[in-house]
């Protein structure tokens, strides 16, 4: 028997469910698990904890598939899950085509993540215990959702520390000819599931994007990180008066304009710029512009926690020079997806950067990520989305 035993008063996590272990909870090994195996794990004193994948170069040693003792880990188990998951989400999303199916430890795949974009699937294996069964993953996904094709997103930063190489392309099935297009609340977008952000899109954003967009009527907006513009177009739907877009992309920008060709909305209210964000909201400072309602939507700047205290000035700097831009009135949409930042944290952030730009304002909403992106209780880092909607004065 492959098996871990924990440091005394180490088994405290998984008796709650939490489904890691890392390295230093560790007292012992029995056998030579290779990556991504199967092992059994239990407590000093001999009881049963769980079953999980072996990853023997990340910190996180291993990651928890059940804590049921005589359930099996084969490929039945892992179509149950899958099953369980898809389950799930009957009903919860019906005003999009692009839908997140399978998020991790949150649906009991750790380390799994896999959207839906019509007829493709893409997966990301951000795990040992998932590259291991991505093959038959892909195959039971595909005879589960009726798929065409199933594509590998697996090429972020967290597989660096699993031990295991980027990898992209085509994992089953086929791709449909032509580009990628889903529909979100009566907007067509396109999705690049080969070469965009995360997985092709940021689904997490639906219903904020949504509430957003019905909140710009007859505003001036400024969207800043814009990507493939997915709140401004949400904007002009709306009704906004106008809609300045930013990103530091060309190839986003690019993608943004052929979206909001797509969807009979007034071109001529939109504008896109490419810059840096940061450098373009002190240009915009210094020639004095001003706008209704600011987006805030940055890429990760604190990844872990490690990262926080770097990327508190960065949310700081531009919420500060957002607050300065905003009219008397106006609506601050600011966001942070940072997992080492903590909801509590963001907010006195933002609460710094109204006090430096000497402005009342108040938080009058609150967002965190669409439905079908659960948080488990017993796994609070998949808390990962927060925003606030704040007026000035």
């Amino acid at each position: 028997m492959i098996r871990i035993t924990l440091k005394p008063g180490r088994e405290k996590s998984l008796l709650h469910r939490h489904p890691w272990i890392f390295s230093g909870a560790i007292a012992r090994l029995d056998g030579a698990p290779a990556a991504g195996e199967t092992v059994e794990v239990r407590a000093q004193d001999g009881r049963f904890l769980a079953w999980a994948a072996y990853s023997p170069q990340s910190q996180i040693r291993a990651r928890a598939w059940s804590f049921d003792e005589h359930e099996n880990i084969d490929d039945d188990f892992f179509r149950r899950r899958l099953e369980n998951a898809l389950t799930q989400r009957e009903g919860l999303v019906e005003a999009s085509t692009g839908v997140r199916l399978v998020h991790g430890e949150s649906d009991g795949l750790p380390g799994l993540v896999v959207d839906r974009y019509g007829p493709v699937l893409v997966l990301q294996a951000l795990s040992a215990g998932v590259e291991a069964r991505k093959q038959t993953l892909a195959q039971q996904l595909m005879a589960l959702t009726g798929a065409v094709g199933v594509y590998e997103r697996s090429d972020v930063d967290v597989r660096q520390l699993e031990g295991l190489p980027p990898v992209t392309g085509l994992l089953a099935g086929t791709l449909p000819p032509g580009p990628l297009t889903i529909d979100e609340y009566g907007l067509r977008m396109h999705v690049d599931v080969a070469a965009g952000q995360k997985t092709g899109f940021y689904l997490d954003q639906r219903e904020n994007r949504h509430r957003i967009g019905r909140l710009a009527a007859a505003r001036d907006v400024l969207n800043c990180f814009c990507f493939t513009g997915g709140f401004s177009l949400a904007a002009l739907q709306g009704g906004a008066r106008s809609v300045l877009s930013v990103d530091s992309s060309a190839e986003a920008l690019q993608l943004a304009e052929a979206n909001l060709a797509l969807n009979p909305l007034p071109a001529e209210r939109a504008s896109f710029v490419e810059a840096d964000v940061f450098k373009y909201l002190r240009l915009l400072r210094d020639q004095g512009k001003s706008f209704d309602l600011i987006i805030l939507d940055p890429p990760k700047f604190a990844p872990t926690a490690q990262h926080v205290q770097s990327a508190a000035r960065a949310y700081k700097d531009i919420n500060l020079l957002g607050l300065k831009l905003l009219r008397p009135g106006g609506l601050l949409a600011t966001f942070t997806c940072s997992g080492g930042m903590s909801a509590e944290l963001f907010q006195k952030i933002i609460a710094g950067a109204a006090v430096d730009a000497r402005c009342d304002a108040r938080i009058v909403e609150r967002f965190t990520a669409a439905p079908d992106h659960p948080v488990s209780l017993a796994f609070p880092e998949g808390d990962y989305l927060k925003g606030l909607l704040v007026r000035k004065g």
